[in-house]
C-alpha cells in the first residue's frame, strides 16, 4: 500500500508495551500516531484528524472515557470513530464506553487478527460514509447546474427539496424515505441541461414546437441519472425527473400518467416545485404572495395536483413558510455580497 495513501490511526495507551504491540500489528497497513495520555491524544486528534482512534480506557489522569467524551464534544474530532482497547470486560464497562461515544470495544490480551478485522471494518464504514457524502454533493451540484442554466437561483432546489421532505412526512413517509426524497429532489429538472438556451431562456411564451422540445427535459433527466437498483436514492431521483410534470388528470408529460399511477414522489415534487416557482422572483415575473400561490394550488387540486397532498401542504404552511423565509434571507445575503 502506498504510504501516502494509508489511513492514519491514533493509538493511545499509557503502557509502552501496548503501544509497541499495536505498532507491530498495524504498521504494515496504516500510518500510526502515538500518545501516552488523554491530553496528548486530544492535541494530536485536533492537529492530525486521524481516520480512527484506538483508545485505552484505564489511564492515569484523564481516563479513556473522559478523553472520548471530549473528542465527541469537539466539532473537528466528533466524527472520528473511537475503539476502546482495554482489559475491562464487564458488560457495564462496555456500556459506559458506548455511552461515551465509542463505536467498538476490543479486550486485552490483544488478538492481532481481531484488531486488524475491527480496524478494517470501521475504516470501511468511514469510507462508505465519505462516498455517500460525495455522491450527495455531486447530485446537489448537478441539480444546481440545471437551475443556473434556466436562469433560476440555485436556492430554488434547496427550498423545494425541504418543502418536499416536509410534505413527504405529512403524507406518511418514514424519516429515511423522506431524507431520500430531500436528497433526490435537486435532480428533478436536471434534464434542462439538454435543452437549447434559445428555448430555455426565451423571455416570451414558447410556440408549439419549442414547447415540444422543452417537454423532452423529463426524459433527458431520466437518461442523465440512469438506471439504478430499486430503493436507492438515485433510482428515486430518476423517478422524480420522469414523473414530476405528470398531472393528476392525465394531461401532463411525458407519459400522460393519471392519479395514483403517478409515483408519490413525483406528485409531491410537483406541489413543492410549483409553490416555490410561484413565490420566487424570476426575470419574467414578480414573486407571488403565499396566499396567491396556495390559492393556485387549491384551484388546481384534482386536475394538476393530488388533492390530498395540497390539503396536507396547506396544513403544513407555518413550517413551509419558515423554510421559505429562512432561505429567502440567505438568498438576500448572497445577493448583497
Amino acid at each position: 500500500m502506498n504510504a501516502q495513501a494509508r489511513p492514519v490511526i491514533l493509538v493511545v495507551d499509557d503502557e509502552a508495551a501496548n503501544l509497541q504491540l499495536l505498532r507491530q500489528i498495524l504498521q504494515n497497513d496504516y500510518a500510526l500516531l502515538f500518545a501516552k495520555d488523554g491530553a496528548r491524544a486530544l492535541e494530536l486528534a485536533q492537529q492530525e484528524r486521524p481516520a480512527l482512534i484506538l483508545l485505552d480506557v484505564m489511564m492515569p489522569g484523564m481516563s479513556g472515557h473522559d478523553t472520548c467524551r471530549q473528542l465527541k464534544a469537539a466539532p473537528l474530532t466528533a466524527a472520528i470513530p473511537v475503539i476502546f482497547v482495554t482489559a475491562l470486560n464487564d458488560m457495564r464497562d462496555e456500556l459506559s464506553g458506548f455511552e461515551a461515544g465509542a463505536v467498538d470495544y476490543i479486550t486485552k490480551p490483544l488478538s492481532p487478527a481481531i484488531v486488524r478485522a475491527r480496524v478494517r471494518t470501521h475504516l470501511s464504514l468511514v469510507r462508505i460514509d465519505e462516498l455517500k457524502e460525495t455522491r450527495l454533493q455531486i447530485v446537489q451540484r448537478l441539480g444546481l447546474a440545471a437551475e443556473y442554466k434556466d436562469n433560476e437561483t440555485g436556492l430554488h432546489v434547496i427550498r423545494m427539496s425541504h418543502y418536499a421532505r416536509l410534505l413527504g412526512v405529512a403524507a406518511g413517509m418514514d424519516e429515511a424515505a423522506a431524507d431520500d426524497l430531500l436528497h433526490a429532489a435537486p435532480m428533478h429538472d436536471v434534464g434542462k441541461i439538454g435543452i437549447p438556451d434559445r428555448i430555455l431562456q426565451k423571455p416570451g411564451k414558447l410556440d408549439a414546437d419549442e414547447w415540444a422540445v422543452m417537454q423532452t427535459h423529463a426524459r433527458i433527466g431520466a437518461d442523465i441519472i440512469g438506471e439504478h437498483a430499486a430503493g436507492g436514492m438515485l433510482a428515486l431521483a430518476r423517478e422524480i425527473a420522469l414523473s414530476h410534470h405528470e398531472k393528476w388528470d392525465g394531461s401532463g408529460y411525458p407519459n400522460g400518467l393519471a392519479g395514483e399511477a403517478i409515483p408519490l414522489a413525483g406528485r409531491i415534487i410537483a406541489v413543492a416545485d410549483v409553490f416555490d416557482a410561484l413565490t420566487s422572483v424570476r426575470p419574467y415575473k414578480r414573486a407571488w404572495s403565499v396566499t396567491d400561490a396556495v390559492g393556485y394550488l387549491q384551484a388546481q387540486q384534482g386536475s394538476h395536483f393530488d388533492a390530498r397532498l395540497v390539503e396536507l401542504f396547506v396544513k403544513e404552511l407555518p413550517a413551509i413558510d419558515a423554510i421559505r423565509l429562512r432561505w429567502a434571507e440567505k438568498e438576500e445575503s448572497h445577493a448583497a455580497a
